[in-house]
């Protein structure tokens, strides 16, 4: 396995594959309630065979081109992930996301990681356009638009059924030659 080093505070990054499935439920449940605050994946991920098959649909995505999944390990233990929850290659165009235990909060892990899969995407894949979609009341990820440079372009109203409410989302994006421009 590959890891990219994300800082020397001991951070990872690499891939997050389908026989990490244990590992990757153990981690869903010590943050469940704090990763689905915004997000479906705790709500996907219940049991081994849940969680296995969301690894699995990662792999099949990169093995098609139109995704990618990464972890993030501190100290050797998984804390959170970055993504790429679809990509176009054809189209240059992809969406990032991320999400991220509590014990792991307020370390820069996502925004360091987050550069790291947009430099490949930009520089390795193509990639024109990086959007980040993030309900407009996660003021955690919408800091994380910020501080990649990304430009916020719209908000879509009552856009995402989560838990019974429907949430804001708001829509940021980099484009190839700003990214690159800002590194």
């Amino acid at each position: 396995m590959f890891a990219v080093e994300l800082g020397d505070d001991g951070a990872l990054l690499g891939p997050l594959e389908p026989w990490r499935a244990e590992e990757f439920l153990a981690h869903i449940e010590r943050g469940r309630e704090h990763i689905g605050r915004y997000i479906g994946l705790p709500d996907l991920v219940t049991d081994l065979e849940s969680g296995r098959a969301f690894l699995r649909s990662y792999a099949d995505k990169a093995a098609a081109d139109t995704g990618r999944l990464y972890g993030i390990w501190l100290d050797g233990l998984l804390v959170g992930g970055v993504l790429f929850r679809t990509m176009d290659v054809p189209r240059g165009i992809a969406e990032a996301g991320c999400w991220l235990e509590p014990a792991a909060v307020g370390r820069g892990l996502i925004t360091r990681a987050v550069r790291v899969i947009i430099d490949w995407a930009v520089e390795e894949r193509g990639i024109h356009r990086v959007e980040w979609w993030a309900a407009a009341d996660n003021t955690a990820s919408v800091a994380v638009a910020r501080r990649l440079g990304m430009t916020r372009e719209g908000v879509l109203r009552e856009h995402y059924p989560h838990r019974g409410r429907r949430l804001d989302m708001e829509i940021w994006s980099v484009l190839a030659p700003e990214w690159r421009a800002a590194r």
